[in-house]
């Protein structure tokens, strides 16, 4: 049970002004977590009732689920990103600042639907979600809570609502600080309400006056915000729905430093001290350095950036008053090719996922690899490594797939290891080694080529692969980079002036295709090695067929790209008509009102020419 802020004539929990030691409040979150509520406890409950509650303590060991910060931001990303099906046309990630002692906070805001007091209260409380949309984001309703507290000790939420013309607005404060300072043995959570009064224009208090004077004296001395006035202020930018989440008391790391920084970039929140610096040769180490690979790690413009696999069009992502370019990891990858994976459990498969996978446009020249996974949309794994190598195969290699059967964790960044789980993972180890040995010669490697296991390419793999990489294949030799520069006319002197991107020339394209009917995958990744003999590369039958599959290749890419395009106006327009039909439905409500008010008033006016 969750005690909400009452007045000290019905009041079940504990008082604020209670003579209790004050717990230290330590400014690094992994710090935090102790704390003594020594007389906390010996605060009688009236009338002797003795009820179930959650502890101060809990908001921080709940918070610890997200060991890094930027996951917890993309937490509070993802309620505003699941009320665009409410109309949500933004989401505000921003620096604000605490007007009592000039501190940097965290804003968050969107225009979405808003809470009413109900929703608010069921948005502190501790396990419950009333997301019911099969593509709502959310699953446990605990990512405010667990969010909130791993960047901040406090934070103050105000929301608006608008439903069939009543207009509410509703401030709560979650706080570890007050919990903690006043020795609070149970969670406390201020809350006021108002609902505008449109006969005088005015809003009047929900609560009883008793339990509102209680819960508006804690949020002033608490809050941010020392007078009633500034606390309204807040909802001027809000609109008639929306919602605004201020973070404030935000946590340092082990040097003294707020874990955030808002400073290196003003157009960005970077984590602090967490630049990865990469070991390399000179000449890389500014590719390696800036390439997102590596910056999602430190930078939120990045991170959020492909965050989202999809994001429509009338949504924008705003981080420190600019626009977040949406981008698409598949669009990084040369040589690419897409492969079916059904994965099944009990005989019945599961599910059917696609995967992009390819080269790092930079290859060799960067060493990172893995698959980015996404979750009904969301990122959930970026880069996630299933191989490792010590002799370069597998280097270069990235994935885009979204997996849809699979469970996240409840923090989202990362997946249940359940039975589906492990083989996917085992599939995309054998699917990383399979692409690597039959085109790594497309970069310069030394290529490795062997009669794989027909079951290696099965669509409905179920074994968990294991397969050990072998030293023969992928090493990287400098002899093989200087002659495929010499091929592609890249020196290696000028990488630092562009990466190579998809080499054009026929030869090349011809090449391509020849190395894929080699590993027996096609576009599609199907297995056709049962349906097409080997033929010698170098007649012109053969270089004729090859051009003719090359084309019906470039065909099908058009053709799916164009499918992308109509799938996404689709949804835009089913969106827009939603949006529609609920601002038509309004009308008609008031419309229907008016007409009411009407004809009363026509009978007023014809009893009173009666009556004269």
């Amino acid at each position: 049970m969750l005690v909400h802020g009452q007045s000290p004539v019905d009041d079940t929990g504990v008082s604020s002004t209670s003579s209790i030691c004050q717990a230290p409040l330590r400014r690094q979150f992994w710090k935090s977590g102790t704390y003594d509520d020594g007389l906390g406890s010996k605060v009688p409950l009236q009338n002797g009732k003795n009820y179930l509650h959650v502890h101060p303590m809990f908001l921080h060991s709940n918070a610890t689920s997200h060991k890094w910060a930027f996951g917890a931001v993309a937490e509070m990303l993802d309620n505003a990103f699941d009320e665009i099906q409410n109309g949500a046309t933004f989401v505000i990630v921003d620096k604000t600042t605490n007007p009592r002692d000039g501190s940097p906070a965290l804003l968050i805001q969107d225009d979405g639907g808003g809470m009413d007091p109900e929703a608010l209260r069921r948005c502190i409380s501790f396990g419950f979600s009333d997301k019911k949309s099969k593509s709502a984001i959310g699953q446990y309703g605990n990512g405010f809570k667990t969010s909130t507290m791993r960047l901040g000790a406090d934070v103050i939420v105000f929301s608006r609502h608008l439903k069939d013309r009543i207009l509410t607005q509703s401030i709560g404060l979650l706080s570890y600080t007050f919990l903690t300072r006043t020795g609070h043995d149970r969670i406390v959570v201020p809350m006021v309400d108002y609902e505008f009064d449109t006969s005088n224009g005015s809003l009047e208090i929900l609560q009883g006056r008793e339990h509102y004077r209680s819960n508006i004296s804690m949020m002033l001395q608490w809050s941010p915000y020392s007078t009633e006035e500034e606390l309204l202020k807040q909802f001027d930018d809000i609109g008639s729905h929306g919602t605004k989440i201020i973070i404030y008391n935000l946590w340092y790391n082990d040097d003294n430093n707020l874990e955030l920084d808002f400073e290196t970039d003003p157009k960005d929140i970077r984590i602090s001290g967490d630049t990865k610096k990469v070991d390399t040769r000179p000449s890389w180490k500014t590719i390696n350095e800036q390439h997102i690979a590596n910056q999602y790690n430190y930078s939120l413009r990045v991170y959020l950036s492909i965050l989202y696999l999809r994001i429509p069009d009338s949504f924008r992502i705003v981080l420190r008053g600019h626009i977040v370019e949406h981008h698409n990891l598949a669009n990084d990858l040369i040589h690419e090719e897409y492969i079916l994976y059904k994965p099944h459990s009990g005989g019945s498969v599961e599910g059917m996922v696609i995967t992009t996978i390819g080269f790092l446009k930079e290859a060799p020249y960067v060493p990172f690899h893995g698959f980015n996974v996404y979750y009904k949309n969301r990122l959930i794994l970026p880069f996630w490594q299933v191989v490792s190598y010590s002799d370069s195969r597998g280097r270069g290699v990235v994935g885009v797939l979204e997996a849809n059967f699979v469970e996240p964790t409840h923090n989202k960044q990362d997946f249940e290891r359940t039975s589906l789980f492990q083989k996917l993972e085992g599939r995309l180890k054998e699917m990383t080694w399979e692409y690597w040995d039959y085109h790594c010669g497309l970069i310069g490697y030394l290529p490795r080529k062997k009669p794989r296991a027909p079951a290696a390419l099965n669509q409905s793999f179920h074994a968990v692969g294991s397969t050990k990489s072998a030293s023969a294949g992928g090493v990287f030799q400098q002899s093989a980079v200087n002659s495929y520069n010499q091929f592609t006319g890249t020196a290696e002197k000028s990488i630092p002036k562009g990466i190579r991107t998809k080499r054009k020339e026929p030869v090349d394209l011809v090449e391509r295709e020849v190395v894929k009917r080699q590993a027996g995958i096609g576009a599609s990744g199907v297995d056709y090695r049962q349906h097409v003999e080997s033929q010698p590369a170098n007649t012109t039958a053969n270089q004729l067929k090859d051009q003719e599959a090359i084309n019906l290749m470039q065909e099908n890419q058009k053709l799916r790209a164009k499918c992308s395009e109509l799938e996404k106006s689709g949804e835009e327009l089913n969106l827009k008509v939603t949006q529609l039909r609920s601002a038509l439905g309004e009308v008609q409500r008031e419309s229907e009102q008016l007409l009411a008010e009407l004809q009363e008033l026509d009978g007023i006016k014809e009893e009173n020419y009666v009556n004269i």
